[in-house]
């Protein structure tokens, strides 16, 4: 395949774009006992793009012979040429940029499918009776396994040429608890980049377990958060969740060129000198981060980006058509989640580098505020940098102390006011490497992390 996309894209006459995929994905669930579905899905096919008079087209097919792959080329570039009249705005130029080539295999010893679908389906079986025997007020649970594991073929009419595999393995966890007619949810969940192993590396099924029977069932009796701005430690998700969807997207050049309120801010504070904030293929500090390609879909290497330095604005996330128009070298982020998607501006793995303060000292001089970790499932955020997020698990500062559990909280704010008040960086770093994706038009497996942080922000949550 690799051969035939070459040739096709070195006998192009415009700049041409050729990408095969071939993707496996599999699921399995399990509640209250039950299998409740097993669905396991191939597919395969080649997305052609080409640029011509300055406008892209793109078709996308399953006939993987020669004549079906020359056919999907010549629809994009009649695609392109037919809209090219009615188009005000035209690509003038792709941005140079360091082009793959080679071979590019999963980072694992021990890849999935050395594991049977049995072994999967046992794990989940015996993980969702482990829920339900951990309390007699627990009233029904689940256990979910997934995986995505991707082979892809990319090749430009300009030089990139790479090989690219892909395994994307993740397992959720999910109690709900019940005592005098209340109710309360508690769940966890984990995703990597790489195999079997690499999955439960961090955290065993039995931990997932035991913090989502305890969320759920201490839920129960937990008060509510009273409301207010107040200092607050926030835990590695919560700061990932942070990074990403309320500075992230904000920095998506083609969101910015849309009015992001970071137009025009390269250069400018826009954070504590604390705080270093970055997107990157790579995984740093941490290995097998879910949001880990070592290659975008336009054949770019990718790398580390750094877009926040010391609390100054340096670079969004671009493309090579947005890297053009800005006139800088493009960052890798161009993504498709399948063969029939158009590449588009994702990020990858979004984080804050870890500072230099030890995690307990964070607490310290906070008389009234609180711990917030995890993200609870609901919540937005805009290219103004707005959000409001749930939390999973806030507890209570007093004096310096981590305390009680409430529940219910929730945070809101702008983003960028937010890092702006980061008077504190702890100097431990993790992967929020949960289940989910990121979605943008269409989905995109990213990951998102850093240390903890003391900031200030608004909590909600009903009073007492």
């Amino acid at each position: 395949m690799q051969q035939l996309l070459e040739r096709i894209a070195a006998e192009a006459e415009d700049w041409t774009e050729l990408r095969f995929q071939a993707r496996q994905t599999r699921t399995l669930t399990v509640r209250n006992g039950l299998l409740e579905s097993s669905t396991s899905v191939r597919l395969k096919g080649v997305g052609a793009r080409v640029l011509a008079l300055g406008v892209f087209g793109f078709a996308s097919t399953t006939d993987l012979t020669e004549r079906g792959i020359r056919a999907a080329v010549a629809a994009a570039r009649s695609a392109a040429r037919t809209s090219a009249a009615a188009k005000r705005d035209r690509v003038d130029r792709l941005a140079n940029a360091s082009l793959a080539r080679g071979v590019f295999p999963v980072d694992t010893r021990d890849p999935l499918d050395a594991h049977p679908l049995e072994e999967k389906l046992a794990l989940a079986l015996e993980t969702e009776a482990h829920v339900r025997a951990a309390s007699a007020k627990i009233v029904s649970a689940a256990a979910t396994y997934d995986e995505i594991q991707d082979e892809k073929v990319l090749v430009t009419s300009d030089g990139a040429s790479a090989h690219i595999f892909d395994s994307k393995p993740s397992f959720r966890v999910l109690a709900v608890a019940r005592d005098s007619g209340d109710q309360s949810l508690g769940y966890d969940t984990v995703g990597v980049t790489g195999g079997w192993s690499d999955l439960f590396a961090a955290r065993t099924t039995d931990e997932l377990v035991d913090h989502a029977v305890r969320l759920a069932v201490d839920s129960l009796s937990a008060p509510q958060p009273e409301g207010g701005t107040l200092p607050v430690v926030l835990d590695p998700e919560l700061v990932g969740l942070l990074c990403h969807e309320a500075i992230g997207h904000t920095v998506e050049a083609d969101v910015v060129l849309g009015g992001a309120v970071t137009a025009d801010k390269i250069g400018q504070r826009v954070a504590s000198e604390l705080v270093t904030m970055c997107d990157s293929g790579l995984s740093p500090y941490d290995l097998h981060a879910v949001g880990t390609l070592p290659v975008d879909d336009e054949g770019v290497v990718t790398g580390r980006t750094v877009l926040i330095e010391r609390g100054v604005l340096r670079s969004y996330l671009h493309n090579r058509e947005t890297a053009a128009h800005y006139g800088v070298a493009p960052t890798g982020n161009a993504r498709a989640f399948v063969y029939s998607d158009n590449p588009i501006i994702r990020m990858r793995n979004t984080y804050i580098e870890p500072g230099e303060q030890e995690v307990g000292a964070l607490f310290a001089g906070i008389r009234r505020g609180y711990y917030l970790k995890g993200f609870a499932m609901s919540g937005q955020a805009d290219s103004n940098a707005e959000f409001m997020f749930g939390v999973r698990e806030a507890r209570r500062i007093v004096d310096g102390h981590v305390g009680q559990l409430v529940r219910g909280a929730t945070i809101s704010g702008n983003a960028f006011r937010v890092l702006e008040s980061v008077d504190a960086v702890g100097n431990d770093f993790a992967w929020e490497k949960g289940a989910g994706a990121c979605g943008k038009g269409q989905a995109a497996k990213v990951d998102s992390g850093g240390p903890h942080i003391r900031c200030t922000l608004t909590i909600g949550g009903r009073q007492e």
